[in-house]
C-alpha cells in the first residue's frame, strides 16, 4: 500500500481516532474513549454496556455479538483504554497525534501497548459481519480503564461481579508483547508478584559510636541474602539461552528510606523489593526465607507486603483445552511461528486466570521494536492490518470451539 492508502484506509483512520484521545495516567479522562466506543458500537449494531466497578472515574465498556448458542460460555477480547505518561520532549512526533510517516509507521502512545489490540478486535469483527459469518459463541469485546496501574480499579472487582458472571465468559484473549523477530510470543500465565517491605528497626544514637545491632547492619544482611537469591537467578538467565525472563525470579531493590541526618543512626530504615517469583517457586518457601533472614540479621524486622496474591495456575495449553487447540490451528493456518511464554509483568489475564477462566496474552506484532512505554512508540500500518486479518481468523476459531 501507498501513503494515499495509509491516509485513505477506513481501519487505519479508526485506530489513529482511538489514539489520539490521550486517556493518560497520571489522570486518565476515559470519557472521550466511552463516547469514541458508543459511536463504534452504534456503527457495528452491537449492544453496548458501560459499567463502574469501582467508581464513576473508572469505566469498563462491554460491546456483545451475540452468538447461535448464548447458553454455551462466552468468548472475551479483552484491550485497556488507558495509557503510561508521556515525556513529549524525548518524541519526535507529538504522542498523541497518530502521524503516519512515508514508511507507514504510526507514532502514538498506545500505538503497541495496546491501543492496537482493541481496535483491531473492532476491525476484525466489522469485517466478519459484514462477511454474513455467525458463531456459535457469544463474543464479548471490553474496554477496561486502570490496567497500567494494576487493574486495581476495573478488571480486578469486575471480575468478581454479578455484572461479569452473567456475562458467561469461558475463555479470554488479552494483550502480549511485540516482537523483533518473526516470532510472536503468546502467554499463557504470569509469574506471582510479591512486593515485600522490610521495617528495620536498631539501636539508634551518635553517628561516632559503635553501636550494636544498628538498622544499618541488619538492612546489610537482608541486602546481601536477597542479591545472593537474584545473582542465582541472573545467572541461571545468562546460562539458558531457552529461557525468558518469565522464566526466571526477579529480585530489585527499588526503595531504601530511613534517616533524619548524617550524623545520626537511625532508628528505622525501610527496604522495599519488587519481587516476581517464576512458575518453578514453592511461594510458602519463599515467604518462609524471607522471615528467617529477617530474624538471622537480628530480628527486630517487620514484613510487610505491598501486593501478595497467591499463585494463579496457567492457562492449560495441551488438548485438555479446547480453546488453546482452536487457537493453535488458527495460528498454524496463518503459517504464524508463535512461542508460549510466561509474561513478565502484569496484566489483567491474571484475574481471568484467577476465577478459572483460560485466557492468553497475543499481540499479533511480529517484525516491530519492543516499545511499549517507550519514547516514540509505533505500530507499522501494514503490520496493524496484517493483524486485523489474522484475528479474524482466531475470533472464527475460537467462537466455533
Amino acid at each position: 500500500m501507498s501513503a494515499n492508502d495509509w491516509e485513505s484506509n477506513e481501519e487505519l483512520q479508526c485506530f489513529r481516532e482511538y489514539l489520539r484521545i490521550p486517556s493518560v495516567h497520571p489522570n486518565p479522562n476515559y470519557e472521550p474513549c466511552v463516547a469514541f466506543l458508543r459511536l463504534q458500537a452504534k456503527q457495528l449494531e452491537l449492544p453496548i454496556q458501560v459499567y463502574y466497578p469501582a467508581n464513576e472515574q473508572n469505566p469498563l465498556v462491554v460491546l456483545t455479538w451475540q452468538g447461535l448458542q448464548p447458553e454455551l460460555p462466552s468468548v472475551l477480547l479483552n484491550s485497556h483504554m488507558d495509557v503510561v505518561p508521556v515525556f513529549p520532549e524525548n518524541w519526535t512526533h507529538p504522542p498523541f497525534g497518530a502521524e503516519i510517516d512515508q514508511e507507514g509507521r504510526i507514532f502514538a502512545r498506545g500505538a503497541q501497548d495496546m491501543k492496537c489490540v482493541g481496535m483491531q478486535y473492532l476491525a476484525a469483527i466489522r469485517a466478519l459481519k459484514r462477511s454474513g459469518a455467525t458463531f456459535k459463541r457469544t463474543i464479548h469485546i471490553s474496554f477496561v480503564a486502570d490496567e497500567e496501574m494494576g487493574g486495581r480499579l476495573a478488571m480486578l472487582p469486575f471480575v468478581d461481579s454479578k455484572e461479569f458472571r452473567a456475562l458467561n465468559v469461558g475463555f479470554g484473549l488479552d494483550e502480549g508483547i511485540a516482537s523483533a523477530t518473526s516470532e510472536i510470543p503468546v502467554f499463557y500465565a504470569e509469574r506471582t508478584v510479591r512486593r515485600v517491605i522490610f521495617q528495620i528497626s536498631g539501636t539508634a544514637g551518635h553517628g561516632s559510636l559503635l553501636l550494636p545491632n544498628t538498622a544499618g547492619e541488619k538492612l546489610s544482611y537482608i541486602l546481601e541474602r536477597m542479591m545472593a537469591f537474584r545473582k542465582v537467578q541472573f545467572q541461571r538467565l545468562a546460562s539458558s539461552p531457552e529461557l525468558s525472563i518469565g522464566d526466571v525470579t526477579t529480585i530489585n531493590l527499588t526503595q531504601v528510606q530511613g534517616g533524619v541526618q548524617g550524623n545520626v543512626v537511625p532508628p528505622l530504615m525501610t527496604a522495599f523489593f519488587d519481587c516476581r517469583l517464576a512458575l518453578d517457586i514453592k511461594i510458602p518457601e519463599f515467604d518462609a526465607n524471607l522471615h528467617k533472614w529477617a530474624a538471622e540479621a537480628g530480628g527486630g524486622i517487620e514484613l510487610e507486603y505491598e501486593q501478595k496474591r497467591g499463585h494463579i495456575p496457567p492457562t492449560a495449553t495441551d488438548d485438555t483445552n479446547p480453546f488453546w487447540v482452536a487457537f493453535k490451528d488458527a495460528t498454524d493456518e496463518l503459517g504464524l511461528k508463535i512461542k508460549l511464554q510466561v509474561f513478565p509483568g502484569g496484566t489483567d489475564s491474571r484475574y481471568l486466570r484467577q476465577v478459572g477462566i483460560p485466557a492468553l496474552g497475543f499481540s499479533p506484532m511480529n517484525h516491530t521494536p519492543v516499545l511499549l512505554h517507550d519514547h516514540d512508540e509505533f505500530l507499522h500500518a501494514e503490520t496493524y492490518l496484517k493483524g486485523v486479518q489474522i484475528y479474524q481468523k482466531i475470533i472464527s476459531n475460537v467462537a466455533c470451539v
